[in-house]
């Protein structure tokens, strides 16, 4: 079984993150840039699968300009087989990655396709959706278990009351959670091996002639600071406080 996994260059997840003078955009300049954790999750879940001997090949793929090859070669040095980037120098928004990432399923025929449940940039969380959509696969979010047993995949998801079950028909696309496994450390003999690996590149106007933004994006600012806390002595103390706020009897 081939697995392919789609991965996203963003804001290492423990950096502060600025926003530019003129409020365009958030300030990337000279920050350290890491493969989504949610992403990096997908990549281990594929890995685990290969070590069971359910799947016998592992593609990452990852949309964007040369930059992104350092997201593949993390993944080739987790245990991914084979790295595909799909070159754009523009933006790519959800739809769009959703387009290219089905033309590259198309051409792959993978018979699994995990990704991230979302993106800590944007926290869209639509790709996953829109490619089963296009694809017509069945789709199972937010996954925190996933069982493979014959041509049958069994996610089991977290919904608002609890978790939920389902049973996909393979091909199917599986979005990961936090919760799936604890990615692995990468060492560095296989972060200097990956680095020799040939990362085959697709140009993306070649996948999708319809890529093209459609949301444009107005301004970003920093929220607003929050009001220094206060204490109180006593419960009595804090019931009159809430009271001469809230102007309510309690």
């Amino acid at each position: 079984m081939k697995i392919l996994v789609a991965v996203k260059r963003v804001v290492d997840y423990n950096v502060k993150v600025r926003v530019k003078a003129d409020g365009s955009d958030v300030d990337t300049q000279g920050v350290k840039m890491s493969i989504n954790p949610f992403d990096e999750n997908a990549i281990e879940e594929a890995i685990r699968l290969k070590e069971k001997g359910i799947a016998s090949e592992i593609v990452a793929v990852c949309i964007g300009n040369a930059a992104h090859q350092d997201v593949l070669r993390h993944a080739l040095a987790m245990g991914a087989d084979r790295a595909v980037l799909v070159e754009n120098e523009s933006e790519v928004q959800p739809l769009a990655v959703a387009k290219l990432l089905k033309a590259v399923v198309e051409k792959e025929q993978p018979q699994l396709i995990l990704l991230g449940k979302q993106a800590v940039d944007d926290d869209a969380g639509q790709v996953g959706q829109m490619l089963a959509a296009l694809l017509d696969y069945p789709q199972g979010t937010f996954a925190s278990a996933i069982e493979i047993a014959g041509n049958e995949a069994t996610v089991t998801r977290e919904v608002d009351g609890g978790t939920e079950t389902l049973a996909l028909q393979l091909p199917a696309v599986v979005t990961a959670d936090l919760r799936l496994n604890a990615p692995r450390f990468v060492k560095l003999p296989n972060l200097m091996m990956a680095k020799k690996k040939v990362i085959e590149t697709l140009a993306a106007n070649t996948l999708s002639d319809d890529i093209t933004p459609r949301v444009r994006l107005l301004s970003v600012a920093e929220p607003p600071a929050r009001k220094a806390g206060i204490k109180v002595n006593s419960v009595t103390e804090l019931l009159e406080k809430l009271r001469a706020h809230e102007g309510i009897s309690l």
